[in-house]
Order: structure tokens, then sequence, then C-alpha cells
């Protein structure tokens, strides 16, 4: 009898022991939009975990959360999506993708659902503010602009600055007409770190902070690396592949073992080399600035 013939049953046999481990699953993406990045995420994901049923659906197009399947994965991207799974007291545990902190903050206030895990869009604070040391020159004075939903943010703000052994400014703009807050905050800083803040950084007024940031000679750090392009100095960013590199072990997990809270560990940065230039900073390439931070973060 051949060496093939012999093996075949073990061969069987390993094969079904292996398919029986691997437990397939229900995985739904729940978001309001359907853009092609959105789409491009779910078959990535699809694609990332052949052996489950990956799926993107519209909250509009879906029953109350209650009356899915319990072992479903549910995977909330966006604000209406998290909206549409707290509506029902009894759901299956969901993780949540593109909401920032202060978005969070506007849904929930201070409740920390036990079911919901947050993967937070935005970028870590402290790690922007350890990217804004990575300047040359240093800047010694850090201001932060605060408004009514991101005041929240301040007191975690102040003891990375603390740790840090920089200064830390603030002012809070309560109006967005208001340009007194900020012309304060820039006399007294010398670098303007931005908040996923949308009532204070958004498209409307982005040109004029960074006119009055300029203006002064001041570098604008974030929000967010969407920013970079419009004149932000830099920003870290979490990138498609990092977030599937996040989720692919969480969706194994049982859902009482998913952190409350999260932020990507991988993560690149994005930065204006014509803004450095025109401003006189000395800035590392981006690899090189994301090395040096993630060193930083090491335990």
């Amino acid at each position: 009898m051949s060496l093939g013939v012999r093996l075949a049953p073990l061969l069987f046999w390993l094969a079904c022991l292996f398919a029986g481990t691997v437990q397939a699953r229900d995985i739904l993406l729940v978001s309001n939009e359907s853009s092609p990045a959105l789409q491009d995420f779910a078959q990535a994901l699809a694609q990332r975990r052949p052996q489950d049923s990956v799926r993107l659906e519209s909250p509009d197009n879906l029953p109350p959360a209650a009356r899915l399947d319990g072992e479903t994965r549910l995977l909330l991207l966006g604000t209406a999506a998290l909206n549409w799974r707290i509506a029902s007291d009894h759901a299956p545990p969901a993780l949540t993708l593109l909401v920032s902190r202060v978005e969070a903050r506007q849904v929930l206030g201070k409740r920390e659902p036990a079911d919901l895990s947050l993967l937070w869009s935005d970028p870590p604070p402290a790690r922007q503010l350890q990217l804004a040391l990575q300047l040359t020159p240093r800047p010694k004075r850090i201001g932060v602009l605060l408004g009514p939903t991101s005041e929240f943010l301040l007191d975690e703000l102040a003891r990375a600055a603390e740790k840090l052994g920089v200064e830390l400014v603030s002012a809070l703009q309560v109006r967005a007409d208001d340009t007194r807050p900020l012309r304060e905050l820039l006399g007294h800083s010398d670098l303007l770190l931005g908040l996923d803040d949308k009532q204070l950084y958004n498209a409307q007024t982005i040109k004029g902070l960074l006119l009055s940031a300029y203006a002064e000679n001041h570098a604008l750090i974030g929000p967010t690396a969407a920013f970079v392009k419009a004149g932000s100095l830099a920003s870290t960013y979490s990138d498609q592949n990092d977030w599937l590199d996040t989720l692919d072990p969480l969706l194994d997990q049982a859902p009482a073992q998913w952190p409350r809270s999260l932020y990507p560990e991988r993560f690149k940065v994005q930065s204006n080399r014509q803004v450095a230039r025109s401003l006189g900073i000395d800035l590392p390439d981006d690899a090189q600035l994301a090395q040096r931070l993630a060193e930083g973060e090491k335990p």
C-alpha cells in the first residue's frame, strides 16, 4: 500500500477536525451610508474572514436590533447606526466604528453601555501631543481650543501634557462667530492642537482658523488627517488595514472580552511639507515620525 493511500484517512480526519474548529459567524455592518469606501471596507473584511458571512446594511432596511440573532457580530459604522442600536434595550453586543469621542459623548452622554465597544475614529489626544513635541523647534506652550461638546477632554489633555512636561493652554469657544477665544489662545501659545470637534473644525471654519494661526506663525496639529491637505501641519491616523488588524482578533473573541473603548494600536503620520517649510519647522519624514511615536508608546 502506498504512503499516500495510508495517509488519506489521517488527512481526512485532520481536515474534519479543523473544519469543525472554524466557527462561521454572521457579521453585520450597519451604516446609513453605502459609499464606495464603506463597500470596499466590507469587501476587505470579507476577504480576511472567508469563513464568515459579511454584509453591509442600512438601519432603514433592518428590524429593531433586539430582533437580531444574539450571535450576530454587529459592527456599527457612524452615529446613525449607533442610535439605531441603542434604541433597543436587548440586542447583540456591538463594535462601534467611525465615531469620535465627541460624537459618542453627544449620543451617549456619560453613559458607558456594557454591551457597546467603542473603537474611536479620532486620533488619541496624547498621541497628537507627542506628535507636536517631535517638531523642531519644540513648542513650549500648546494651545487647545475647546467647545461645549469637547470640553470634557480637557482633564485628559492636561494630564497628558503634564506627563510630557509641556504647558497646555486652553480656551472655550461657545459661539461659532466669536473669535476672541481663538485670538487669546494664539497669543498665549506656540502651537495649536486641534480636536475632532466638528462644531469647531469643519469645512466652513477651517480656512479662518488656519489664517488666524498662520498670522501668528502657529502650526495646527490635527484635528484629523483629513485637515492636513487643507493646511494643517500634521496628524496621526489609522488606515483601513490598521482597522482591519484591530477588528480581526476582536471578532474571534467573545463579546464579554471586548474592551469598552479602544484606539487602533497601529497608526501612521501624514504631514504637509509645504506648511512646514513656510513656518520654518523641521519635520522628520512621516514614517520616521510614526516609528518614534510608536516606540514612545511601548510599555
